[in-house]
C-alpha cells in the first residue's frame, strides 16, 4: 500500500506545534521580506519620497519651460515688428 502524504496544513501546523507561531512566522516573514527587497532592488524603483521629489523639480521645469517660450514668443513677435518697418 503506497504511503499518503499529509495535507500541507498538517504539516504547517505541526511545524508551528513544534516551533511555536512566532518562531516560525518570524522566519518566514523575514525570508519574504527579504525575499522583496531584493526583487525591487533589481527591478530598480524609487522610493515614494524620491518620485514626489523629481515630481516637483518636473513641475518647476515645466513652469520654466512654459515662461521661457512665451519670453521667447514675444521676442520673435518684436523682431518680426522691427523687420517690417
Amino acid at each position: 500500500m503506497a504511503f499518503k502524504p499529509p495535507p500541507i496544513s498538517d504539516v504547517f501546523q505541526q511545524f508551528n506545534d513544534v516551533l511555536g507561531n512566532k518562531g516560525l512566522k518570524g522566519e518566514v516573514d523575514k525570508s519574504v521580506r527579504s525575499a522583496v527587497a531584493s526583487a525591487l532592488t533589481r527591478l530598480d524603483v524609487v522610493t515614494r519620497e524620491e518620485f514626489d521629489t523629481q515630481s516637483e523639480v518636473l513641475n518647476r521645469t515645466r513652469g520654466q519651460v512654459l515662461t521661457l517660450e512665451a519670453e521667447i514668443e514675444e521676442l520673435t513677435r518684436q523682431l518680426d515688428a522691427q523687420s517690417e518697418k
